[in-house]
């Protein structure tokens, strides 16, 4: 395949990317998990993200969140509100956390645990922009119910990224 041919693909595919992400946030914010832990969700999109980590690198797992909460807070109607600068910053350090985990402790975190160590990250993250937004430190005592609701979410994410993964074609995961 030629240079102009990979780097064509590989945007498809990030682009595509970009929509699973967006079509799982949105499907996500229909869920009723709020009478649960109040604003607390799945995570679903970070499927997305995870996927283009491994098979594209940092710089395009790092385009397909920021594209994917901006886009999806334009579509949801939060832009600019604390939801969306709750979600990105939740969402980048949670993806800076998987980064680290994937590339320097990959003998000793697997995708599940990339995985986890985002979704515990993305909550610590939420938290913090809470605190700095509300000035208030009670706020730190919904953070373990968060931790809590994040380890069987990353771990199921994890998993979901690891099948996803397997059952891709030779030739994508070379790209």
């Amino acid at each position: 395949m030629r240079f102009n041919q990979i780097r064509t693909r590989k945007v498809v595919i990030i682009a595509l990317l970009v929509g699973l992400g967006l079509v799982l946030h949105l499907v996500e914010n229909m869920l009723p998990l709020s009478f649960i832990i109040p604003g607390a969700k799945l995570g679903l999109a970070n499927i997305a993200n995870l996927l283009g980590l491994i098979l594209f690198g940092f710089i395009a797992g790092l385009q397909i969140l920021l594209l994917r909460i901006f886009l999806g807070s334009i579509l949801a109607g939060t832009f600019m509100t604390i939801n969306f600068y709750l979600s990105l910053s939740g969402g980048i350090l949670g993806y800076l956390i998987m980064s680290l985990f994937f590339y320097y402790f990959r003998n000793k975190f697997s995708i599940i645990g990339v995985s986890l160590g985002g979704a515990v990250f993305h909550n610590i993250g939420q938290i913090f922009t809470a605190y700095l937004i509300i000035s208030n430190d009670a706020i730190f005592y919904y953070l373990p119910y968060l931790v809590l609701l994040a380890l069987p979410t990353g771990v199921g994410i994890g998993l979901v990224v690891i099948f996803t993964y397997n059952y891709l074609p030779r030739e994508l995961k070379r790209i």
